[in-house]
């Protein structure tokens, strides 16, 4: 693949390498993309520019962070497959060929061809990102290729050389009564649906089921399986891929690319900062603190109670109240009065100068950004007296769940889901899931209304100000 770096004329080139091997410029003409599907085995040899590579992997990282969500969030099949179109309609979207005359597919294939071998070298450096990456990968395929319709489904796979061998009518005879005790699918006319020989290994899945029938190492696979199949195809070709990939990424030394891939993986921590303060109007005169997300909560009821936070707290806190809209004095003055207990002299020698230092008026001048949700789970963890951070990771169970009641989660089925999903990591889910019950975002059948994962404080009271506000508006049209 070759970067442009120059977004006008298009002159001034970068090569790059995947998987340890260099690619030249071409030029296609016709159909380079078949199919909607792509088992991304040829890299890219489109000429890009810098904004299509950051622009291509964003989007594209968008569609699967979105899809983690969904998963984590134990949606159902239908609801996953819903939300995925929304969002790939937004971000990345995907026209099968009978939409050919209304979209254009090639330039929607191109862009997800390219964006994700670029996500497949960002996310290759090491196992963790690897594994997310090949995890989600997949999970996005497998969506696509369930809605793909049959008749381009079978021609991509002839496209691809995925052919195993089919069972005779007459070797099905043989078989008849384990086939039969295996309840394999039968067709109109009697017979047995096509069935596949293949060795057992590659089919996990269906042997755990018990969905297929095994005999000396061979799985007979019926046809209406044939996802598995090509599933274990897609896995072994990307992880492979990957592997290579971070081989290569070891050599890579672009000053071009290697911050692009660096801001790329940070957006696996969660964004570094939010969009939109907009709905904050007066962030001194309005009431907020009930917007607050649960880790603001907490260092706000300690700052109340005890009229002091620790270093980490103070910033954690303070870069929060920096991204609702304080500004250097107004943070000043808040600080001065929750800090009752301290003389002038003491606040000034001790804490103005940090406060200032986090609004870049002091020391080495840096804008600081509020801390996003991934910063506070790995980053300075607490010790002994401390309590900034993530209360989701950092909290105790038992004292998790009194938090959730003192925050008015009274439901036990909820408590208990949201103690699993920090128990097993999970914790903006977590977070996220704490947002919809106490905002009322549950339907009847008691699942969520939203479905995007939280991934930024700020976010999270943008969010709530937000929902507040147009709930106001529809209870005024009302009356």
């Amino acid at each position: 693949m070759y970067l442009n770096t120059d977004t006008n004329n298009k002159r001034t080139l970068a090569s790059s390498t995947v998987g340890g091997e260099r690619y030249e410029v071409k030029r296609h003409h016709g159909t380079k993309y078949p199919h909607l599907l792509n088992f991304y085995s040829v890299p890219p040899t489109e000429e890009i520019t810098i904004d299509e590579f950051e622009s291509f992997a964003f989007d594209r990282l968008q569609v699967l962070k979105a899809l983690e969500g969904a998963i984590l969030r134990n949606k159902s099949e239908d609801d996953v497959k819903k939300y995925l179109e929304e969002t790939s309609n937004k971000w990345l979207p995907l026209h099968s060929n009978e939409s050919s005359k209304a979209y254009p597919v090639q330039e929607e294939r191109r862009k997800d061809h390219i964006s994700h071998f670029i996500l497949r070298l960002a996310y290759s450096r090491t196992e963790e990102l690897r594994n997310w990456f090949l995890k989600y990968e997949c999970a996005l395929f497998k969506l696509r290729f369930l809605r793909e319709n049959p008749t381009e489904k079978q021609a991509f796979l002839n496209d691809e050389n995925m052919r195993w061998k089919s069972l005779n009518q007459a070797e099905k005879k043989l078989m008849k009564e384990e086939l039969n005790a295996c309840s394999i699918p039968i067709t109109t006319d009697g017979e047995f649906c096509d069935l596949f020989e293949i060795d057992f290994e590659k089919v996990p899945d269906l042997v755990a089921r018990r969905a297929v029938y095994l005999k000396e190492g061979k799985a007979y696979v019926p046809i209406t399986q044939q996802l598995s199949l090509v599933m274990y195809e897609f896995r072994q070709r990307l992880a492979k891929a990957l592997e290579l990939a971070s081989k290569s990424f070891i050599t890579l030394r672009n000053e071009r690319i290697m911050p692009m891939l660096d801001e790329i993986i940070k957006q696996y921590d969660g964004r570094t900062q939010t969009s939109n303060y907009s709905v904050i109007n007066n962030p001194i005169a309005d009431n907020l603190v009930d917007h607050f997300p649960l880790c603001m909560q907490h260092l706000y009821q300690n700052l109340c109670e005890n009229h002091h936070l620790k270093h980490y707290a103070r910033i954690q806190f303070n870069l929060f109240l920096k991204g609702i809209g304080l500004t250097v004095e107004e943070s000043l003055a808040f600080w001065k009065k929750s800090f009752s207990k301290v003389d002038e002299d003491k606040f000034q020698k001790d804490y103005a100068y940090n406060i200032r230092h986090n609004y870049g008026v002091e020391g080495k001048r840096q804008d600081y950004k509020p801390l996003n949700c991934m910063s506070l789970i790995t980053k300075h963890r607490p010790n002994s007296g401390e309590i900034h951070g993530c209360p989701f990771r950092e909290f105790s169970q038992p004292n998790l769940r009194a938090k959730l009641v003192q925050m008015g989660v009274r439901n036990d089925e909820h408590i208990r889901e949201i103690l699993n999903l920090a128990e097993e990591e999970h914790y903006q889910v977590a977070c996220t899931k704490y947002f919809e019950i106490t905002k009322g975002l549950l339907d009847k059948n008691n699942d969520s209304i939203i479905i995007e994962t939280i991934e930024h404080p700020n976010e999270y009271l943008n969010a709530s100000v937000l929902l507040e506000k147009n709930r106001k508006k529809m209870s005024n049209k009302d009356k």
